[in-house]
């Protein structure tokens, strides 16, 4: 069963963060700034990393695999959103992904991998967007996070660096 989407209406960039594992970065705050809402998809690893995003801006997290027990773990695990119509299915892990679900976009984590890509599904497309991990680094993978614009010219993302010396 489709769940029914929460309304979100903004004219700023949509923050996408995952993967911070307990550490949220100063140079996150700083490039999340200016946006709102901001979307966290999941292994928090703190619940104080939602209070300090919460501060910033209207917040939609959901839980990741490192966050079934503690504070997070009564976080959805899935989240549909409708951002100035377009449809988003916030999920943690894309193995999980509702492809059921009537969906623009489908943000999700967990790989650490980021991705902004399109994908066709019969005659639709959808963006896959991952932010990538914006916590503790893992392999030799960046650290980063994304932004998401949902508007009149549809929808668009980008993967963000995070300045790091």
């Amino acid at each position: 069963m489709t769940p029914t989407p929460e309304i979100i209406e903004t004219a700023a960039p949509v923050g996408v963060i995952s993967d911070t594992h307990g550490l949220l970065r100063d140079e996150a705050l700083a490039l999340l700034a200016d946006c709102s809402p901001i979307l966290h998809l999941g292994d928090v690893g703190d619940p104080a990393i939602l209070d300090r995003l919460g501060e910033m801006a209207p917040l939609y997290a959901i839980r990741g695999n490192v966050d079934r027990e503690g504070g997070c773990a009564t976080l959805p695990a899935i989240r549909l959103l409708s951002i100035d119509g377009h449809r988003c299915q916030l999920i943690h892990d894309i193995a999980d992904v509702d492809d059921a679900m009537d969906c623009e976009c489908v943000l999700h984590g967990h790989s650490h991998k980021p991705r902004n890509e399109w994908q066709t599904l019969g005659d639709r497309q959808r963006l896959l967007l991952n932010p990538g991990a914006a916590g503790k680094r893992r392999f030799r993978l960046p650290i980063t996070l994304g932004k998401l614009w949902c508007d009149g010219r549809g929808l668009r993302g980008a993967i963000i660096h995070l300045p790091l010396a």
